[in-house]
């Protein structure tokens, strides 16, 4: 006897639907593309309990017939293919005739609708792919399918589905994705009672991004219009100041369809690349039209991914595309501060020839005031001539020296040339700048001088936490004993500025000698004669915070903002966020909901710079919405991580001798800290015998 059986009707069913029906999102996406199909100008999608138990999707298009509705529930039965040329050229969103007897198959299911041709509307009911009734019903012109108990028949496949909040998350992208993929729509979507969206319907695919992303992202981005050959490439991508830490605001769409396109992806960046920083990446909304013949969309079960007949067309588009709106974007930044050249020679033109009269008028000095040098022409006279630093810093500076003077009795506009104060306020301050670095005969107060110009100037710009301990007491006698030691010290004297190049460290039977540093990156030590040390200071100072942040659960550490940041989220990254908050409280931020997808930062670590709030913010929310379990103690020793690495100095940032040596001290008191938390050396260590080895001694 044979052991090949045939399967019977509702087992093929329940397998096919597998293939189809992954989770609600999956309904909700099948139904969603009926509805556009059907010609909808109006969609209105409603879940709760993130799809698990009650879907609904309504829309206002041209109905189903009465004849044609128990047919609709029958596995291939479409009405968008009729032969097999149609294949060739799709243009409609579903095409297969499987989405509707997957669904009935694996949830209780109720159909009302109503075809314009028709007076009276149909309410059918199936349950399991088993019909339970078919009868007449008052309605509008439109269909409305209602879903409940979703893989009620199959518990083995319910037992897999995630959370609410996850399940609700994907329904949400969906939506989201469709939205901007057709802007001509108004979708409403209702979340557990509540409105989550609601698009104009307008046909502009900014209104509709303003919608989905909020009015922060729909401000970062510029238009793209571009066609090469059959292909058009139209949509917005972000400026480059705008780049986000991750890809999940890259959206294309080939013919009104959202896509998952490699080519795409990489074109996109290609085409960003050498404008955005590494580790940042663009953000996008791009429609990709060409012919229908052009692209296979029947690689896929859930029609997520199209193949191309050919890639090349397609790359060239989009990157073209994005080139061009770059390169648009960066001449309209630099317009304004562009002159005719032909018109100033033909008709002598000067264009500072009146900037002292305007400089004079902003700062309330006598426009009549004279020329430093009387036998000069004003018309050749350049006020800017020996100028090579920010104007409008130094007005605010005359506008300060000026109240100064009144009160002396001394008016600014006395001056024969205001320039002339321009220039040596220049001068003062760039003299100030050389006495942060001159140091005479060590004591006690010129080192706390030193140490408070070093804030401005090296690794305590944005440490709230002191990225070293300040230099106490303890530091004092350690650094008075280390002159002691190191009576011999070289030192290197130019343009009265003297640079301490040795220092000696003492711990127990320790010596260590600092060096200096190379490439503002790496220290060298000396130690014990025996060996040499290279430090990366960022992956040295990177691993100290997260050990101090780890210790004290960073809450300490906590900064009030005085302007609040708004951080714009896509929809996963936003609901980890707003149900994780008191995991950003635990790591010094709080964050509450700002609602339609953005949060707001009102306080952060204070050794946080302002800039990195957004993306430090984005990169947890992200982490939290794609972890894979719920172990708290890893989401918290990752934030750590992010942390750390954001608030170290930085690779190439100058440092003060002092500060590296505190650096090279506290290595030693924690020998146990060898790597960064990413991993990475913190120390290489030299011996003296492998160094003559290579120099042929030994």
């Amino acid at each position: 006897m044979g052991v090949i059986n045939v399967l019977d009707k509702h087992v093929a069913e329940l397998i096919a639907a597998g293939e189809v029906v992954e989770r609600p999102s999956s309904v909700v996406k099948e139904l969603i593309e009926n509805s556009i199909d059907a010609g909808a100008k109006n969609i209105t999608v409603e879940i709760k309990n993130g799809g698990t138990t009650f879907m609904r999707v309504t829309d206002d298009g041209c109905g189903i017939l009465r004849d044609d509705i128990k047919v609709a529930f029958l596995r291939h039965a479409t009405s968008k293919v009729k032969v097999q040329d149609d294949l060739d050229s799709i243009s409609t969103l579903g095409f297969r005739g499987e989405a509707l007897a997957s669904i009935c198959a694996v949830s209780k299911l109720r159909l009302i609708t109503r075809n314009k041709n028709e007076e009276i509307g149909s309410l059918y009911e199936i349950n399991g792919g088993e019909e339970i009734s078919l009868s007449d019903t008052g309605c509008p012109v439109g269909t409305t399918f209602i879903i409940r108990d979703l893989f009620y028949n199959i518990p083995a496949r319910a037992k897999f589905l995630k959370k609410d909040i996850s399940e609700g998350n994907a329904v949400s992208n969906v939506v989201d994705k469709t939205a901007l993929s057709h802007p001509d729509i108004a979708f409403t979507y209702i979340k557990d009672g509540k409105q989550a969206l609601k698009t104009f319907g307008d046909g502009k695919l900014i209104s509709a991004i303003y919608s989905v992303y909020g009015k922060d992202f729909k401000d970062s981005l510029i238009p793209v219009d571009y066609t090469l050959e059959s292909i058009r490439v139209y949509g917005y991508v972000s400026k480059p100041v705008n780049a986000r830490p991750n890809r999940n605001m890259q959206n294309f769409f080939i013919n009104g369809r959202y896509v998952k396109t490699k080519t795409g992806f990489v074109a996109l960046e290609e085409a960003f690349k050498g404008s955005v920083m590494v580790g940042k990446f663009p953000s996008c909304v791009l429609n990709i039209e060409l012919p229908f013949e052009a692209t296979d969309v029947n690689v896929h079960p859930s029609k997520i991914e199209v193949r191309f007949v050919n890639e090349r067309p397609v790359f060239d588009a989009v990157y073209h595309a994005v080139k061009s709106a770059l390169m648009k974007y960066d001449s309209r930044k630099s317009a304004s501060f562009k002159h005719n050249s032909a018109f100033n020679e033909i008709n002598g033109f000067n264009p500072f020839k009146n900037a002292q009269a305007v400089f004079n008028k902003n700062i309330g000095v006598n426009d009549k005031a004279p020329l430093p040098n009387k036998t000069t022409k004003q018309d050749d006279y350049n006020p800017f001539d020996n100028v090579s630093f920010n104007a409008n810093d130094e007005v605010n500076n005359l506008k300060r020296s000026q109240k100064d003077k009144n009160t002396e009795g001394t008016r600014l506009s006395d001056s024969s040339n205001p320039f002339d104060i321009f220039t040596k306020t220049a001068i003062n301050n760039n003299r100030k700048e050389k006495q942060l670095f001159t140091t005479s005969k060590p004591d006690i107060q010129q080192k706390d001088e030193q140490n408070d110009a070093s804030d401005n100037l090296s690794l305590k710009d944005n440490t709230g936490i002191s990225k070293f301990d300040s230099f106490d007491d303890s530091y004092k006698e350690y650094y008075g004993e280390t002159e002691k030691l190191n009576t011999n010290s070289e030192r290197i004297t130019d343009n009265d500025e003297t640079t301490v190049v040795q220092k000696l460290i003492k711990q127990d039977d320790i010596f260590i000698k600092y060096i200096g540093e190379v490439f503002n990156t790496y220290i060298i030590a000396e130690k014990n004669s025996k060996e040499i040390l290279l430090i990366d200071k960022h992956a040295a100072h990177e691993r100290l915070i997260y050990e101090k942040l780890k210790s004290e659960k960073a809450g300490a550490y906590s900064q009030f903002l005085l302007q609040p940041v708004t951080v714009t989220l896509d929809k996963a990254e936003y609901n980890a966020a707003v149900n994780n908050l008191d995991m950003f409280k635990e790591c010094a931020f709080d964050v509450d909901d700002f609602g339609n997808g953005t949060v707001i930062v009102r306080s952060a670590p204070q050794y946080l710079d302002a800039g990195d709030i957004s993306d430090c913010i984005a990169e947890m929310s992200n982490y939290i919405a794609l972890g894979k379990n719920d172990i708290y103690s890893e989401k918290m020793d990752w934030f750590y991580h992010n942390v750390a690495c954001r608030c170290a100095v930085k690779a190439g940032n100058k440092s003060t001798a002092q500060e590296l040596i505190e650096l090279v001290k506290k290595l030693e008191d924690n020998p146990e800290l060898k790597y960064c938390p990413h991993g990475r050396p913190i120390c290489i260590v030299l011996t003296k015998n492998e160094i003559e080895k290579q120099f042929g001694r030994v």
